[in-house]
């Protein structure tokens, strides 16, 4: 056992909800208290956002409602939904909870093959489909599947339908349907996009989404990040992703505006068209926005003018770290505002103050740019079975480099071996049908994460590697590829970066380029265009990444560093199985298919 400061830390919840709210109660409470209140921005053809007051939202979701009822629907039916990003996602998924029924969000990107296993074991009667692509993807279910009965495509105006086909209920009967749903009550099955094997279905309650929201919004340190009509986030996680659903229900709650920005490839416009005051993110965005800065900067007097910047940012962060910012810092910072740091803040739309990150590790570096920049990462830790956040920092509780101390309500403790485990409220339920699952991961009220980490003298949790990852060498060296990987992996070359060495004398890595963003470090570097298969040989490319590799070779030891390297003739997809539906690296998959090239690295 590792001797640390800490083995066990917790933040004291705020809610006390009573045993009879639920997530419908929520809504119904919120629309009798501020009907008038803008529930979301959604975005026109033309790229702007319209408003949409909470009560046309209510409207909207009792119509579906009234239609499912219609249709057959009754409590603790599964209904699934595939789609993206987009206001017609949330209409139907609180449809489904009036109703008593229980959401099974499926990721757009999910295999025919993965829905069907996803629809049967669930149990899904109706399901609701985005695009017409699915629908014709997705109707040999109908007669496939013992359960499915009916697909529902949005973009055929099938929501619509369904309000219509919902005419002759009456909103009265839904209400008091949603009125029986109790904290206790099952909310969702979320299946885990996972990095071995098929998903296992996440049962979690009302409490667990409501509890964990309440806890967050009320906390005195966050609370006032997100609450009210005033604050702003623009969501373009998935929401089928159990953070995306989180965020959606906390903005419900807070009574923060949401808007929706259903594709990636317009972030940007889109946030400066929406204008958030605060974001939920993956670290790959900070880093994009970052890494685009840096090349468009270039060379010469602009390239250095940004650089100096740059540095002026974390030396700025680390001062009010340390507790006391200089004088001709101050002064410096001043320059660095005007000459550069606006113009950065202008692209993430010109109001962001603080945005979470989470889903793998932010670089101790871009965290302290950020806040120095004016724009706090407040970085954070959770899973699936904990309802989202277990860990995050907080306005005035930050710890850049760590994922946070719990949060409201939640513990975490270390085991003998440092396996992060997790108990409170945000608990989920079971693995749906895999009860030998469930007791292997949760052993007297702790939820054993499969993460190892170290908790400080403050409390505050790092992450240290992930259980089941660990390497062990020839020479018998226990490496964790986690610390070399998150390293290497926030260059702008790089997508992904898998350490292997499992059994062979030395560590190394496979490597893939990040297309995207090739033709703009091409450019900052006053280099010719190249393709991507080009890339892959060129020496210029090989040795930008051999220099990146040695800096993360400095915080290890030589037996633990990379010590040959090939870069891989494609990235890594979704499609060929080597990443899960949430961007994670499927390592085994990843082995076998780029074996040969393994091979040649130690032959």
């Amino acid at each position: 056992m590792t001797a640390h400061s800490l083995r066990e830390t917790s933040t004291p919840g705020v809610a006390t909800p009573a045993p009879d709210m639920s997530l419908c109660r929520l809504l119904l409470d919120r629309l009798a208290e501020h009907p008038d209140d803008v529930y979301a921005e959604r975005k026109t053809r033309s790229g702007s956002f319209e408003e949409i007051p909470l009560k046309r939202f209510a409207q909207d979701v009792l119509g579906v409602a009234r239609g499912l009822v219609t249709h057959g629907i009754e409590p603790g039916d599964r209904v699934g939904i595939v789609g993206g990003t987009r206001y017609e996602w949330t209409v139907a998924d609180f449809a489904a909870l009036l109703c008593g029924a229980v959401t099974v969000p499926i990721y757009v990107t999910s295999s025919p093959s993965q829905v069907r296993w996803i629809v049967e074991d669930a149990g899904v009667r109706l399901l609701i489909v985005e695009t017409l692509d699915h629908e014709r993807a997705l109707t040999p279910l109908l007669t496939e599947s013992g359960t499915l009965e009916r697909i529902v495509t949005i973009d055929a105006g099938g929501l619509d339908q369904l309000t219509n086909e919902g005419l002759l209920g009456s909103d009265e009967k839904v209400i008091e349907i949603a009125r029986r749903s109790r904290l206790d009550t099952l909310a969702s099955i979320v299946y885990t996009s996972g990095t071995t094997g098929r998903p296992k279905g996440v049962e979690l309650t009302h409490g667990n989404f409501l509890v964990h929201v309440m806890n967050g919004t009320d906390d005195p340190n966050f609370g006032p990040v997100v609450r009210g009509q005033d604050r702003r986030t623009l969501l373009f996680l998935p929401l089928s992703h159990v953070f995306g659903r989180f965020a959606l229900i906390l903005c419900l709650y807070s009574r923060c505006v949401a808007g929706f920005a259903p594709d990636t490839k317009t972030l940007a416009a889109d946030l400066q068209a929406f204008r958030p005051t605060w974001l939920i993110a993956v670290p790959r965005v900070f880093e994009t926005f970052f890494n685009t800065a840096t090349a468009r900067a270039g060379g010469g007097t602009k390239g250095n003018l940004f650089a100096w910047a740059t540095e002026v940012a974390i030396r700025v962060s680390q001062a009010e770290e340390a507790g006391r910012v200089p004088v001709a810092l101050v002064v410096r910072s001043r320059v660095a505002d005007r000459l550069v740091w606006s113009k950065v803040r202008a692209a993430m739309g010109g109001a962001v103050e603080y945005a979470v990150s989470g889903g793998a590790p932010l670089s101790v570096r871009l965290g302290h740019y950020f806040r120095g920049l004016g724009i706090t990462v407040m970085e954070g830790y959770g899973l699936t079975e904990v309802s989202a956040p277990t860990t995050v920092n907080r306005p005035g509780l930050i710890k850049i480099g760590s994922v946070g101390a719990p949060y409201p309500g939640t513990s975490v403790k270390l085991a003998d071996d440092d396996e992060i485990l997790v108990r409170g409220p945000n608990l989920f339920r079971g693995y749906h049908h895999d009860a030998d699952a469930t007791a292997a991961t949760v052993r007297d009220g702790w939820f054993a994460t499969g993460d190892l980490g170290r908790i400080d003298d403050d409390g505050y949790l790092f992450i240290t590697g992930r259980k089941k990852e660990i390497i062990v060498t020839a020479g018998g060296k226990n490496v964790q590829p986690a610390v070399l990987e998150n390293a290497v992996r926030s260059h702008p070359l790089v997508s992904e970066i898998v350490v292997v060495g499992e059994g062979r004398p030395f560590i190394a890595a496979l490597v893939a380029l990040d297309g995207a963003m090739l033709p703009t470090w091409l450019e900052s570097k006053g280099l010719p265009p190249l393709s991507f298969g080009e890339a892959v040989t060129d020496e210029r490319v090989r040795a930008e990444i051999d220099a990146e590799i040695a800096k993360a070779n400095e915080a290890v030891s030589r037996a633990e560093g990379i010590r040959k390297f090939v870069i891989l003739p494609r990235q890594l997809t979704e499609e060929n199985g080597e990443l899960s539906a949430s961007s994670k690296v499927r390592r085994p998959n990843v082995l076998d298919h780029f074996a040969e090239q393994i091979e040649s690295i130690y032959s």
